[in-house]
Formats: structure tokens, sequence, C-alpha cells
């Protein structure tokens, strides 16, 4: 409660005030005063796209290839409506007079429950809206959706920070979706058949010109950043940049593997960010308590409130042409809890087929945007077809789902607070010309489109090549055949590739010609284009020996498609060579001829088990973890015995966590099994170990006496 007061001083002037306590969370600002609250990196301007009444709680915007800009906004957030109650809209926003700010709008569709993301495909439009994706389509041409097909349904939608969202067309022509790992089983609505797949523990994606449509390797929240090569980097909370190393299908060869995360965590800085803005009242409480806690249990554990990465979003790596060289392949992240943006460098490494992500060196104590305005919520970004970087800010009081704050630090906060409010900002190198007019792909020929697979700025090239694969003419074949011989540039050597493949063109011969290819994006893609035909096995297996460790992952994964005791001995020889890197040992054994007791002898033979070390121990460790899944009798005897004597004692080094690893896959498969009688024996000893009582006594109901 507010107290009022009256001073009266000498004068005898009676002065009224009013004390009150402090607000526990601030006020928004204009749009002029956020924007006046911004730090941003030197070299850069950033000036107002669009803001509210234009556009109200923005969590995407798409430049489409007919010139046009749409926004997606969010106004149910954090809560759920009811199917087909929600408050969401899909708006066309407006330039009228050409000055590069956003003066009106269009609803393009309304009433949408939890809509995320949006996507051209042909004459209509892809949106993200748990538990569905949509083709919303314009029929009648009037600026208004009338069409709404339901592509696929079955996405996770109890949360709305973790459900189907951020649709990006990959350069292998498909379209990617982030889905957080959440379960739900998938069904294709075009597909008169029952299949159905469980997406649980990954990501999604799907090409509706072949009908097809799979799981991707990650578990993205919100922000999956793809570089020119096709590799993605995910965002999940703390989490802001993970490197997704080996695809989907890859890992789901067979059902034994004893883990399928792939979502590596490149960042060389941790959490740490520079944040400007003080964390909120409810942060700041909850924190507390939560360390009040830890210590009471004893704990060794500490929970930041500031200054560490907590809402990581809109992960988008820059692929345009207006930014100075040395941005081309950053990738920016924004963090709503942290009020800033984010700018990480990538590194490939020599020894490894994955990355390192740095801060650039003028940003070691800085972030590349930073505000004081604690309403500003980066939640997204984008690169347009100017090169620029523009900003979807939701602009809320409060970004955090209700779901994991306390009740009583909830009733003095509006979840809702800023609905009405929303920004768009773009950020663009000093000095450079604010362009308007967006290019009208559709609009141009066949021809224009190819042309337009050498341009600079990657927002033209894969829009082009996009829209080359949705009009299937084969016109332009010898141009695409022609850039992909003789360009200069490997990536448009590239994008002119995968348009050959998404017209159902690519041959034999045209894909070895990749693999040989100076460029290592074309060398790794024209690995998996080959096909399962043995002729292609030589190839392969030279690439083994490629130069760039990326390339020789691929050649593994590529040989894994494949048996054969040629295939045995290639992939023994890979792991002779790189079995201290756990991403080639997880890439043998997702192959059926590299997780078997054949392949196991085969090594033996050339002499791999002599010197025991770590990384020789976690291969066969996770070997023994398939073998038990697989629960094949003659496999167990054959292990066991290559693993014990009869009496039930070790007969090599590491022999104890190998076998750990033999019955936790044993257990995982829940079957019953006959054990052989050293393994009863030595799993009988393990009994007496306190750590393993448990999984031993569930083994042993499980066995059958031989």
């Amino acid at each position: 409660m507010c107290i009022r007061s009256i001073i009266v001083p000498f004068t005898f002037v009676g002065i009224l005030f009013t004390s009150c306590n402090p607000a526990l969370y601030d006020d928004p600002k204009t749009p002029e005063e956020s924007l006046a609250s911004m730090q941003l990196a030197d070299g850069f301007t950033i000036d107002l796209f669009a803001s509210e009444p234009h556009v109200m709680d923005p969590v995407e915007i798409l430049f489409d290839d007919q010139g046009r800009v749409f926004a997606v906004e969010m106004p149910d957030y954090p809560f759920m409506p009811e199917l087909d109650q929600g408050k969401g809209r899909i708006v066309q926003l407006h330039d009228a007079d050409q000055d590069g700010q956003i003066d009106g709008r269009t609803v393009f569709l309304d009433s949408i429950t939890e809509a995320t993301s949006i996507l051209p495909w042909k004459d209509g439009f892809l949106v993200t809206a748990a538990p569905f994706i949509y083709l919303i389509k314009d029929v009648d041409q009037d600026g208004k959706a009338d069409s709404k097909e339901i592509i696929f349904s079955g996405f996770f939608e109890n949360n709305s920070e973790a459900q189907i969202t951020n649709l990006k067309y990959n350069i292998d022509n498909w379209i990617y979706a982030a889905n957080n790992g959440q379960a739900g089983e998938i069904t294709f609505h075009r597909n008169d058949s029952d299949k159905k797949l469980n997406v649980g523990g990954s990501d999604f994606r799907f090409r509706l010109d072949r009908g097809e449509f799979a799981g991707a390797s990650g578990g993205a929240q919100f922000g999956h950043a793809i570089n020119l090569e096709g590799h993605r980097f995910i965002t999940q909370n703390t989490l802001h940049i993970r490197h997704v190393v080996i695809p989907w299908n890859y890992l789901n060869r067979h059902p034994h593997l004893p883990g399928t995360n792939v979502a590596f965590n490149i960042s060389d800085h941790e959490l740490d960010m520079f944040q400007q803005t003080p964390p909120p009242y409810w942060r700041a409480e909850r924190t507390r308590r939560r360390q009040i806690q830890y210590k009471e249990q004893n704990l060794d554990r500490v929970e930041y409130a500031e200054d560490h990465f907590t809402g990581c979003s809109g992960g988008t790596f820059y692929a345009g042409d207006a930014f100075p060289e040395s941005y081309l392949g950053s990738i920016f992240t924004g963090d709503v809890a942290g009020n800033l943006i984010h700018r990480d460098i990538l590194e490939p490494l020599e020894d490894s087929p994955t990355y390192v992500a740095k801060r650039a060196v003028e940003e070691q104590e800085k972030e590349f945007l930073s505000s004081t305005d604690s309403w500003f919520r980066p939640a997204n970004l984008t690169v347009g077809p100017d090169g620029y970087l523009y900003v979807i800010d939701m602009y809320r009081q409060h970004i955090e789902t209700p779901l994991s704050i306390p009740e009583d630090l909830k009733e003095d906060m509006d979840f809702l607070n800023g609905d009405q409010l929303g920004r768009i900002y773009r950020i663009r190198p000093s000095g450079s010309e604010i362009k308007t007019g967006h290019p009208n792909l559709k609009a141009m020929t066949s021809d224009q489109l190819v042309i337009l697979l050498e341009h600079p700025n990657r927002w033209q090239r894969i829009n082009a090549q996009r829209i080359l694969i949705e009009r299937q003419d084969t016109s332009i074949i010898k141009s695409l055949k022609n850039l992909f011989e003789n360009h200069a540039t490997g990536i448009v050597r590239l994008h002119a590739f995968y348009t050959l493949e998404g017209l159902n063109v690519l041959d034999f011969s045209t894909a070895v010609k990749a693999t040989g290819d100076p460029y290592r994006g074309l060398r790794e893609h024209g690995l998996r284009q080959l096909g399962q035909d043995e002729q292609v096995i030589p190839t392969i297996v030279n690439h083994l020996e490629d130069p760039d460790v990326r390339i020789a992952l691929q050649a593994v994964l590529s040989l894994g498609n494949f048996s054969g005791p040629q295939i045995e001995t290639a992939l023994a020889s890979a792991l002779l060579r790189y079995y201290q890197e756990p991403w080639f040992r997880m890439a043998i054994l997702s192959s059926r001829e590299g997780s078997d007791m054949d392949f196991l002898r085969h090594l033996e033979k050339m002499e791999f088990l002599l010197q025991m070390d770590e990384d020789k121990i976690k291969y066969l460790s996770d070997l023994s973890y398939i073998i038990g899944h697989r629960n094949q009798e003659n496999e167990l005897t054959d292990l066991t015995s290559f693993l014990l004597n009869e009496r039930g004692e070790n007969k090599i080094e590491g022999a104890d966590q190998i076998i750990v690893s033999l019955l936790n896959g044993i257990k995982k498969n829940s079957e019953k099994i006959k054990l052989p009688a050293s393994l009863l024996m030595k799993i009988n000893t393990m009994k007496e170990d306190s750590n393993y009582k448990i999984m031993v006594d569930d083994i042993l109901r499980l066995n059958e006496p031989i």
C-alpha cells in the first residue's frame, strides 16, 4: 500500500508526495526507448523494421519468394488454448511508402492455435501448430487464407516451449523442424498407409516432393541453424549451441545402439554471458530458495539467476552478403532471459568431425547485442533477401513458462503483459542503405532461377533451388550440369548437385564425380548420394583416408549400408585409425557389420586388442551392450567365451566394465534369455557388490536355465 505524506517546510508551502514500495517489475518502453537501450557491436546499426500495432507477439517472420513479408504471432503464449480457440495469427506486413519500415498489416490467418513457424511450399505455406503441420493456402488470392490441410499430426502439444517449430529448407531438399525430442506418433495424411513414426528423442524432417518423412538427429528446442554444408546446430535453453554430428538415418539402421544422442556441445565458453539487465524478482527469489535447499541437502550444486545462458532461442546461421566477410558463417543466438544476442564463430576441428564455437576477439567481454530493457525478448532471428539480420522481439514482461515458477511468486506476475506489443529490428552495417522492395522469385523463369544459384546470399540460392524442385522443370538440366561441373565456387556446385537430385536426374557418374570434388561439402554429400549398389564400394573405401576427418566419417557411415568381408575389413581398418574418436566408434557400431562377433574376431586377428586402453574398452563395452540387447544365444555364448574363462574369471583387461554394459543391454531388452554358465558365475560374484545387486537380480529373473 502507498503511504501519502504532507511535508511542510519552513516556507509553509505544503507539498504532497507519495512513497510506495518499488514495483517488482519494470514497465514497457516505447520502441524508440528500447532501441536507445541497446549496445551493438561496432560497425553496425540497428533500426526499427516493425512494431505494434502492426506486429504483436511475433515469434517468426518470413520474407517469402513473392517479395512479401509475413509474421507469425503467438499472443496465447505461455498458455495453451483449446483446439481452434487460439488467438494466434499469421499476418502480412506492408511497407506502403517503401521507407523500410512497416506501416500496415493484413491478417492472413486468424485464430490458429500454437502456430510458431511458416515456410513457403508451392502455392501455399507450411505452418507448424502443434499437434499439426498444416499446408495453408489463399485459393481465391484475396490476401486471406481459405484452405487449411493437415499434412502431419501427432506432435507433442502440452508445453508451448517444447513443440514442433522452426521449419527450415536444407540444401539436401529436406525440410527440417525442431521437435525438442518430444515423443509423438506422427501420421502423414497424404499417405493411405497406416505407417506412423515415433519421433521421441529426435527432431523431424520431411519431403513433400517425394512423400517421405523421418526423424532427424538432435532435439532442438527453438532454433536450429544450418550451415552451408547442411550441418545442423541446435539451440536449447542453457545449451546455446550444439552440433548434430551423425544423421538420424544411420543411427536407426538397427535398434540396439546404447545411445543415439549425437547433439554435441561445441561451445568453448560454457554458460557465461554478459547480461546488462538485473535478474527479475521471481528468478532471483527462486534461485535464493533453491540454493538454500541444495545446502540443506548437502548438494554440490549452484544455480545462477543471471549472467549465464538460460533462455537461448532462435539460433541462426549467417550466410548473407551484406555483413563483413568475417561474419560469414557466424551463428547468432538470442537469450530471452538475458535480453541479448550472442554470436559464435564456428571453426571445424582438424582431428574430429565436429566444430568448436568461439567468441569473437572483440566480444570476449561483451555480447554482439545487449539491452538494458528487461522486456527485450529476442526469440528468433532471420537473414533477409537484403542480407541483413532481422531480430524478432516478442517484447513481454515475462517470458518464462509458469510451470517452473513457485505459486506464491506467480501471484505478482501477469504472464500476458505485453501481448499487444512486439517489435522487429533490422541490423545492418553502419553506412549501408536500407533496401526496400524484395525480389519476386516466383515470377522468374527457371533459367533466371538457375542464375540465382550463384547469388552470394543464401536466401536467394536456397529459395531458387526450392522453387526449381517444386516446378520439376527438366529443361534446365543442361544448365545445372554446367554449373556443377564448371563453376568456380564450391557452394554453387553443391546447389546445382542437389537441384539435379531434386529433379530426379542425379546419376551415378555425377555422384562419383562429387566425391572427388575439392570442396568438402560436395565430397560429403556425394558419398551420401552414391546409393547402395556394390559398384560404389571402392569409391567409398578410398575416402576412409580422406585428409578431411568429416569425409572419413561419412565414408564409414556410407559403408555401413553394405555387408560382406570387404566391408568388415574396411571398417576394422577405420576403427584402428580412429577408435579414439567417439563419433567413429558410434558410426561403426551403427552398422550390422561393425556390431557383431565376427567383427570382434576380425579385430582380434588385426591385433587391435593386444594393448587395451580406455577408448578400446569403451568400444567393446558398447559392442557388448548391442549383443546383450540383440539377445541371440550364440552371440552371447561367443562373447562370454571371449571375455571369461570357464570359471567366470576375466580373460581381458576391462572385462568388468564390458560385462556391466552387456548386462545393461540384456536388462534393457527385457526378454527371456539363456545365460552361459561362466557368465552366471561372474554375475553371481558381482551380486555381492551393492552397486550391481539390483541389476543382477533383474537379469537372473530373465534367465532360463540351459
